[in-house]
């Protein structure tokens, strides 16, 4: 594993633990060159996914923009980063559980607004803004009321 500080090709680990969900190996590493130490995270990945954007363009998956996404929505809330992490986790699984090898970035931004609405209300419509590209406030306050409304059903 290449280290992050000094470029060097080889580090030793010096602690494996799984993750609190169970879904990766935490590794603790530490550099041959330089001594840095550092985290890398061991993931299974069922099969490669290509994520079709709305704009045709075509990227394989990359989980690590979906926890930015999510991060951000959740970000000065009480979620536990236990909880975000089991629903990017969720939503990798459904990803590449799917049977498909390419999906729409759109369906992934529902999973996203579905495991946010159950999550937390104010994450989920910020997601919504960016996602669902709210121009005015009263686009917030139209969405915030659907919100409401299904909170008092």
């Amino acid at each position: 594993m290449r280290c992050p500080f000094c470029a060097h090709e080889d580090s030793q680990v010096k602690d494996s633990r799984p993750t609190e969900d169970n879904t990766a190996i935490r590794r603790r590493r530490q550099c041959d060159s330089c001594g840095g130490r550092f985290t890398t995270f061991e993931r299974v990945q069922l099969r490669e996914v290509i994520v079709i954007k709305s704009e045709g363009k075509r990227e394989p998956f990359n989980r690590s923009k979906v926890e930015q996404s999510v991060a951000l929505a959740c970000r000065k809330r009480s979620v536990e980063q236990e909880r975000i992490d089991q629903l990017v986790s969720g939503i990798q699984r459904q990803v590449e559980t799917a049977g498909e090898t390419e999906i729409p970035s759109s369906l992934i931004g529902e999973m996203v607004m579905e495991g946010l609405r159950q999550l937390d209300s104010v994450a989920y419509i910020r997601f919504a803004s960016v996602y669902r590209d709210f121009s005015e406030a009263r686009d917030f306050e139209e969405f915030a009321s659907s919100v409401r409304d299904v909170g008092n059903s």
